[in-house]
């Protein structure tokens, strides 16, 4: 008998984010099929950037094992809220109480940066850490996201910038998605969001496609699926 070996993918991509990043939407799990990465999705409707720093607070978001394997997190928390402002940001990480609410989502993408990159690096002093002894430790790449279109005219601008300030590559789905809100849709006379969102939301009197029709057989999530991957081939280190 021949014995049997499980090859491993090439990478290991960790998600977090609320209900367009949740793992019944796809396009992350196919994003990484083309990718040959084994994706983590800890995603969960109805959560926000503060969740997430809250869980990495409590080592929750990632196991030690985890924070290992690891090539790259991508977040993909995209309330319109301006993520990229400097009040009330601190200079390190531990001088930020915890837990964190809702009320400066900045500063939640801020201790979430900060202790992840931290985190990295300070695996080159831990024994059984494959980067011990490393000068830089384990790389921390990270991954920011638009929104899955280009109505959300506060978060979108404040996330490019977020992503300039600290040299992260931004996933930009609303760029490349294939329409915009400054053009209707010429048969429905409506915004073409909504033709692909199983409900939609009222921004400033006007109504868009909401959350998209969710699976890997849908439209949306194959082209967000496409978006991410062309820029994680870019990103992630040859193996």
């Amino acid at each position: 008998m021949h014995a049997q070996t499980t090859e491993k993918n090439k990478y290991t991509i960790l998600l977090t984010g609320a209900s367009f990043a949740s793992s019944n939407n796809g396009w992350f799990e196919l994003g990484c099929k083309e990718l040959d990465a084994t994706p983590i999705n800890r995603a969960v409707g109805a959560e926000a950037i503060a969740d997430a720093a809250n869980k990495i607070a409590t080592d929750s978001l990632y196991s030690k094992e985890e924070l290992e394997e690891i090539d790259a997190l991508v977040i993909m928390h995209v309330h319109d809220k301006d993520v990229a402002s400097e009040v009330g940001l601190k200079k390190s990480f531990k001088d930020y109480p915890i837990p964190f609410d809702r009320s400066n989502y900045a500063a939640a993408y801020d201790y979430l940066i900060k202790k992840y990159i931290s985190e990295c690096y300070n695996l080159k002093f831990t024994k059984n850490s494959k980067y011990y002894g490393t000068p830089s430790g384990k790389p921390a790449i990270i991954i920011l996201c638009t929104h899955w279109h280009d109505a959300r005219t506060i978060f979108n601008p404040a996330i490019r910038k977020l992503g300039a300030r600290w040299g992260f590559p931004v996933v930009e789905f609303d760029k490349y998605v294939g329409f915009s809100k400054n053009v209707l849709h010429p048969v429905t006379g409506k915004q073409y969001s909504i033709l692909y969102a199983h409900n939609n939301e009222t921004m400033n009197g006007v109504e868009y496609g909401w959350h998209p029709y969710e699976g890997q057989n849908q439209y949306i999530q194959q082209r967000m699926a496409a978006i991410f991957a062309d820029l994680m081939k870019k990103v992630l280190p040859l193996k």
